[in-house]
């Protein structure tokens, strides 16, 4: 027994005078990681302070020098932040948002469902084009204001009821039997009593629905802001860092282009847009679908009628904001679309220099400029002096800039350059070599279960660029066409829909505050399910034949191995 104890203390001896430089750094990773999204799951600490745990234990445990892990938290995407924040902030300053809110909600009908609908294919087509960040950074501020107004049309619905109820006076009243008077005064007093318990109910009942209708908006333009980026090769970073992979491992192949890109992703996208529409109707609202407008509906739509009237003529500023947002979305879209030739184009020499930042910051630049009020003339014909004020101020963009959402992306962009510096990424990639002797549709699978659950604590960039270089020489060594693997997990690797660090749209939206963790975990997981689903049909199904992907391709290197793969 003592000769065993003093092994053990032998041991625990020479573990303790090991040095620390010689401990293993993905194990270091790893937990750091498993800190840190323990931390955000439990919200012990503000989700921003969490952020910054990366900042000291990479540093304390060798992964990386503070000044690398410094650099991680301000990249390209804050640039781009701070540009379409100048965009919101004037669209809020001048209630640009409330008029466009009003109208849509006119046009569309304040039924929350068919209005959450709208807005997720109004998001979706936005987010082909633009990036997932900038098409859920614009589109919020007007969502928010549409759920407001219907909430207040709807409080304003109930105060009128009850003011009716209150002021109705029975007909009978008039008649000259007292004791008839008597009698209905009491009936009518028990009936008002029972009104009131009634509409009591009602009102704890409609409190819980419009909380349940601002969440399902929230969370329809997070998802829908990433399942439409999934479309088009230059909607979201992923499938730019695909194609580009593809193509630079693979150069002899022509078939990644725009067109193909958008022919098998368009379905995918349909139909995981109208399931997630119907998950999140099911799970925070119920279904209210139908066409005939209820009393309620009417009153909330006449009190909308009367707002989008006291709002008048639209103004000079809201005119200049709207032009300025044309104009963002127009050189976003136009930079470089892929299927033809953008404005970036007209630099050759600095190719890649100019990205979507670069123009949110010349029209966020702009609203620092332009005056917000026009040359009024007199009568005599002269111009009026007026003090001069831009469209915002740097006050006003300070209140509306969201910094913990900065901190909490940049937590993200900071694990994931610690994944890749500590070979983290690499021991994940170790750990796949087993998968070569599962059956194929098992091996895609158990890719998309991986990926969806590493993009949600890394950046998606990030993942995709860990896994590609995995999942590509495994495919080659099982004598599968890379596409069949690398398509799912790409599209896979956008299902970021758990927590509000797992992609800045999520973000974005987590900090209006109208969502918990819970709330978006509970309805992203059933959004993975329904993409991981939806992905594995189509990846089975009608993009077989647009790659013929049964086949190995002659653009693959031929690697001798034996095919344990069954289908």
């Amino acid at each position: 027994m003592k000769l065993n104890l003093s092994l053990v203390e032998k041991k625990v001896l020479m573990l303790l005078m090991v040095d620390s430089s010689l401990l293993v750094p993905e194990a270091e990773c790893a937990y750091t990681l498993f800190v840190v999204a323990i931390f955000w799951l439990t919200e012990a600490l503000p989700l921003a302070v969490s952020a910054l745990l990366p900042a000291f234990m990479f540093p304390l445990f060798g992964i990386m020098a503070s000044k690398q892990v410094a650099s991680a938290y301000f990249k390209d995407f804050h640039l781009l932040l701070i540009g379409v924040i100048c965009l919101a902030t004037s669209i809020e300053k001048w209630n640009f948002h409330k008029r466009v809110a009003l109208r849509m909600v006119m046009l569309v009908g304040v039924n929350p469902a068919w209005l959450t609908l709208g807005f997720m294919v109004s998001c979706s087509f936005l987010s082909m084009w633009l990036s997932n960040t900038s098409a859920a950074a614009m589109v919020m501020p007007i969502v928010e204001a549409v759920a407001q107004q219907i909430i207040r049309a709807e409080a304003e619905a109930d105060a009128l009821e009850m003011s009716y109820s209150n002021s109705s006076v029975n007909p009978a009243l008039e008649l000259n039997d007292m004791t008839m008077v008597w009698v209905i005064l009491c009936a009518q007093l028990k009936m008002k009593m029972k009104m009131k318990k009634k509409m009591k109910m009602e009102r704890y009942l409609r409190e819980d629905k419009y909380n349940g209708i601002s969440k399902v908006m929230c969370l329809c333009i997070a998802y829908s802001a990433t399942i439409g980026g999934l479309t088009t090769i230059t909607g979201t970073s992923t499938n730019l860092i695909f194609a580009e992979h593809f193509n630079t491992r693979y150069p002899d192949c022509q078939c990644i282009n725009f067109g193909s890109w958008f022919i098998l992703s368009i379905p995918i996208t349909v139909i995981i847009l109208l399931l997630s529409w119907v998950w999140l109707q099911w799970l925070f609202l119920g279904f209210e679908c139908g066409k005939e407008k209820t009393a309620r509906e009417q009153a909330s739509a006449q009190v909308i009628r009367e707002e989008y009237k006291k709002l008048g003529p639209i103004s000079y500023p809201e005119i200049v904001t709207l032009v300025l947002f044309i104009l963002m979305t127009l050189l976003w879209f136009t930079r470089d679309p892929g299927f033809i030739p953008g404005w970036s184009s007209l630099f050759p020499k600095y190719k890649g220099f100019a990205t979507d930042s670069t123009t949110a910051l010349v029209i966020g630049l702009l609203f620092f400029i332009i005056p917000a009020k026009t040359l009024s003339r007199t009568s005599n014909g002269e111009n009026t002096v007026f003090g001069y004020t831009p469209l915002i101020t740097w006050k006003e963009f300070q209140s509306c800039m969201p910094w913990e959402i900065a901190i909490l992306v940049g937590g993200g962009f900071a694990l994931a350059d610690g994944c890749e510096v500590s070979n983290l990424s690499a021991w994940v990639g170790n750990k796949l070599t087993p998968l070569g002797s599962l059956p194929l549709w098992l091996i895609i699978l158990i890719s998309c279960l991986i990926v969806t659950s590493v993009t949600e604590v890394a950046s998606n960039p990030a993942t995709i660029t860990i896994f590609l270089p995995i999942l590509s020489p495994l495919a080659e060594a099982i004598h599968v066409n890379p596409l069949f693997i690398l398509i799912p997990t790409t599209l896979c690797t956008s299902f970021a829909f758990l927590l509000p660090v797992a992609n800045p749209a999520n973000a974005i939206v987590f900090s209006y505050g109208h969502l918990t963790i819970m709330d978006m975990v509970k309805a992203g997981l059933g959004i993975n399910i329904i993409g991981v689903a939806v992905v594995m049909l189509g990846i089975m199904t009608w993009i077989v034949p647009i790659f013929d992907l049964y086949t190995y391709p002659s653009w693959a290197p031929i690697i001798s191995s034996t095919n344990n793969t069954g289908l």
